[in-house]
C-alpha cells in the first residue's frame, strides 16, 4: 500500500473549509439574485435577506461582492444593511451602489465620503439627482485651492428669502421684538400651504429633520428659526451661533442635541460648505465632534440662555426706566399747567 499517500487530518479541515467556502459563495449570489427578482418585496423579506447574507459577507470574494453590489444597484427596494455594508467597500466593489442605489441617504454618502475621501466622492458624484450641498463639497474636495464654494445662503434657492433674513446679516442687532416677530413670520412661511396651513406638521417633527431640512435650504434664517426652538434659546442667540466664521459653536449646540456625527456632519456642511474642503478637515470635525464631552456643550447652552435672560432683564430695566422718565416729564407738565 505504499502507493497510496496519506492524507492527514489537517488536509481535511482544509478540504471542509473550501467546501463551505464555495456554498457561502453560492448562497450569497442565489440569495441576492432570487430577491432582485421579487417585484416588490414585503419587510420581512428584506430582513430574511440581511439575516442571511450580513453573516456571510467575510466569507465571500471580492468577486462575488462586486457581483451583489451591481446586482443591488439596480433594485428599487434594496436591503439598506447589506447595501451600507457594501458602501463601505473600496470603490471598485461599491461603486455601482455610490453611483445609482436609492438605499443610500444622503446622511449616508456625506459619511461615506468623510470616511473614504476622494475615490467614492467621485463615484458619488455621478449620482444623477444629487443634493447640490454634497456636489459643493465633492468639487472641494477635488480642487481645494481653485474652487469656491457657494456660502451657505446660496447652496440651494429652494425657498424664498425673506426680508427679516436679509436684516439679519447687516450687522445691526434688532431689538427682542423685532426679532421674535422676524421669527413668528418665519415659522409661519414653514407652514404647509392650503388648507392645512393652520397645522405646522413640518414643526411637529423631531429636532433633527427639522435641522436637516432647513440647513439644506441653504436659507440662513430658518435653519436659525429651527435651531433656536431645539435649544429653546431666542432667535437672536441662533443666529450668532451659525454668524461666526467657525463652525465652533454649532459644533457646541449640535454636541448638545446629543447628535450622531454622522448627522452633526451634514448639518455643519450645509451650514459651513466652505469649512471642508478636503477629507482631513472633514475628520478634523469628526474628532472634534467626538472629543467635545456631551455637558461642556450642554453648559455652553447654559451659558447663551443665561446671556438671553440677562438681556431680557435689561431690556426690561431699561424700558420701566423709559417709562418712569415719561412719568415724571408729565407730571412736571400737569405742575407747570396749574402754577400757570
Amino acid at each position: 500500500m505504499s502507493g497510496v499517500s496519506s492524507v492527514s487530518s489537517s488536509d481535511f479541515r482544509q478540504i471542509a473549509i473550501r467546501t463551505e467556502a464555495g456554498k457561502a459563495e453560492r448562497l450569497f449570489r442565489a440569495s441576492v439574485s432570487a430577491f432582485c427578482s421579487l417585484t416588490r418585496p414585503s419587510r420581512r423579506e428584506i430582513a430574511q435577506l440581511e439575516d442571511l447574507t450580513l453573516p456571510l459577507f467575510d466569507q465571500v470574494s471580492v468577486e462575488s461582492r462586486r457581483y451583489v453590489a451591481a446586482a443591488l444597484s439596480e433594485c428599487e427596494y434594496a436591503p439598506a444593511a447589506l447595501v451600507r455594508r457594501l458602501a463601505e467597500e473600496p470603490v471598485e466593489i461599491a461603486a455601482p451602489l455610490l453611483t445609482r442605489s436609492n438605499a443610500l441617504s444622503d446622511i449616508d454618502l456625506i459619511a461615506l465620503i468623510g470616511r473614504h475621501g476622494l475615490p467614492h466622492a467621485r463615484a458619488i458624484a455621478r449620482r444623477k439627482e444629487l443634493n447640490p450641498t454634497i456636489a459643493d463639497l465633492i468639487r472641494a474636495l477635488e480642487r481645494p485651492t481653485l474652487v469656491k464654494t457657494r456660502p451657505p445662503e446660496t447652496v440651494t434657492q429652494l425657498a424664498p428669502k425673506p426680508e427679516p433674513a436679509a436684516k439679519a446679516h447687516t450687522g445691526h442687532p434688532a431689538s427682542g421684538e423685532a426679532a421674535e416677530n422676524a421669527r413668528r413670520r418665519l415659522r409661519s412661511m414653514m407652514r404647509p400651504a392650503g388648507d392645512s396651513a393652520d397645522v405646522n406638521a413640518f414643526l411637529g417633527q423631531p429636532a433633527y429633520v427639522r435641522l436637516r431640512e432647513t440647513a439644506l435650504t441653504g436659507n440662513a434664517a430658518f435653519f436659525q428659526t429651527a435651531l433656536a426652538d431645539a435649544l429653546e434659546i431666542d432667535f437672536a442667540t441662533a443666529r450668532s451661533v451659525t454668524g461666526q466664521s467657525s463652525y465652533a459653536a454649532l459644533l457646541a449646540a449640535l454636541r448638545a442635541l446629543d447628535l450622531s456625527e454622522d448627522r452633526a456632519f451634514l448639518i455643519a456642511v450645509a451650514v459651513y460648505p466652505g469649512e471642508f474642503p478636503h477629507p482631513q478637515a472633514i475628520r478634523l470635525f469628526l474628532d472634534r465632534y467626538r472629543l467635545l464631552h456631551r455637558e461642556a456643550a450642554l453648559d455652553k447652552v447654559r451659558a447663551w440662555k443665561t446671556e438671553t435672560l440677562s438681556r431680557a432683564i435689561r431690556g426690561n430695566a431699561s424700558d420701566t426706566a423709559g417709562v418712569d422718565h415719561e412719568a415724571s416729564n408729565s407730571v412736571e407738565a400737569i405742575s407747570s399747567l396749574k402754577a400757570s
